[in-house]
């Protein structure tokens, strides 16, 4: 019975979260695309894009934990919903930037509103799925990270060139207006279609629901009790400050590459069109290694070492990339980080949910998160200030090698010391 519901969970729940999280990250991303246009057009230097790009995560930061512990006590349908809704307004709204302070302050605004919806959606997971499939769970939902990086190269290079100069706005302002509209769609359709936990889902049958029930009941039943002051303890716990350590060297890789691989690929020679065409081809590796990593981690169990070996794998890829100078090797090369980085990410966050529950588990995810993505500020900005001081790339991807063997240092030892 018990697979009987998780295939239904599946099928029913992981379509639609993945969805959400698709347009939320490209929502997040797109302004990597629109700087293809948009650095020209307003006079940003590459320090002033990459502080914006960064920015994000301040404003993220700092919302997160307080947003997850709401979601825990309010639901995860109202708050996500509401999530949704307020980025939609702000990442539409980035298409009326108009100056450096215009553009810092709205990004600061959308990394606000976004707080909570990953770390969010990774508690609801465990709502739903036991500790055995939730490394494949987790890398359905967050296989939107390569889809939606690799379908946003064609949808921009869309808004670039076909939209440029519509109703006098040109090409990257369409681009933030567009890809706002959906999540201000699934935002409404969220209130209407997720289901909180199981005991609620009535497309499950009564034996499933129990059944379901009974089984994450028990996983939880062998953990200590959960005490009254469970978040200020996951707050102050060991594992979870170094979880957030070790997560920060492998999402400055992440967004260190993802926010200038439009600029990196366009530096090989290539015209804006095919350089955003390109820009998909490593998220397209990534995405089926992120597929075949988080099975092969749910059949053999240690999410320590399969972190490790792929962020072992994403610095091997950087470093490659930072020593060819031909376009088809440094492409190659990139590919590689890429597949490293993407499958290290989702077979990671089943270890916090290994050792956090209930409420604890609302406050220590988010603090995990927070950790992590203050990366997103310090890899694009330190890639911004290498290009701009050296005037290449190939310094800026070697510096970005030290983010994920420092993830695979810090699992490793976390592995030992368990």
């Amino acid at each position: 019975m018990v697979a009987a519901a998780l295939a239904k969970a599946r099928t029913r729940l992981l379509p639609f979260l993945f969805l959400l999280y698709v347009v939320s990250y490209l929502d997040r991303i797109n302004v990597g695309f629109a700087a293809l246009q948009m650095n020209a057009a307003l006079g940003f230097s590459g320090v002033t894009y990459s502080l914006g790009a960064g920015i994000f995560f301040l404003g993220y930061t700092l919302l997160e934990v307080p947003s997850n512990v709401i979601l825990a006590r309010v639901g995860a349908r109202l708050w996500i919903a509401r999530i949704m809704i307020g980025w939609a307004v702000a990442s539409g709204a980035m298409a009326f930037v108009y100056d450096g302070a215009s553009f810092l302050a709205l990004r600061f605004i959308l990394g606000s509103a976004e707080a909570g919806f990953a770390p969010g959606i990774i508690l609801y997971l465990t709502y739903w799925f036991p500790q055995a499939w939730r490394a494949r769970a987790l890398g359905q939902f967050l296989f939107a990270i390569p889809l939606s990086s690799a379908a946003g190269a064609p949808l921009s290079t869309l808004a670039l060139t076909f939209m440029d100069g519509a109703l006098g706005l040109r090409g990257w302002q369409w681009l933030f207006v567009l890809e706002a509209l959906p999540a201000l769609f699934l935002g409404v359709a969220t209130l209407l279609l997720l289901t909180e936990r199981p005991a609620r889902a009535a497309w499950l049958s009564p034996e499933e629901r129990e059944a379901l029930d009974a089984r994450l009941a028990q996983e939880a039943a062998q953990r200590p009790p959960e005490p009254a002051d469970a978040h200020w303890r996951a707050l102050r716990d060991p594992r979870v400050l170094m979880l957030g350590a070790a997560y920060f060297g492998v999402v400055a890789a992440l967004y260190g590459l993802g926010f200038w691989l439009p600029q990196i690929v366009a530096g090989f020679g290539f015209g804006v069109a095919l350089s955003t065409l390109l820009t998909s081809l490593p998220y397209v590796c990534g995405g089926v290694a992120m597929i075949y990593w988080t099975r092969r981690c749910d059949r053999r169990g240690d999410g320590f070492a399969h972190t490790a070996l792929a962020s072992g794998i994403a610095a091997l890829g950087l470093a490659a990339a930072a020593l060819f100078d031909a376009p088809a090797p440094a492409l190659a090369a990139l590919c590689v980080a890429a597949v490293g980085t993407l499958a290290a990410i989702p077979v990671f966050w089943t270890l916090p949910t290994q050792f956090l529950a209930g409420g604890g588990a609302a406050a220590g995810i988010a603090l995990v998160n927070s950790l992590g993505n203050l990366a997103g500020f310090a890899g694009p900005y330190a890639v911004g200030w290498i290009k701009s001081a050296t005037g290449s790339f190939s310094v800026a991807l070697l510096a970005l090698v030290v983010g994920p063997l420092w993830t695979a240092a810090a699992m490793l030892w976390m592995r030992r010391s368990r």
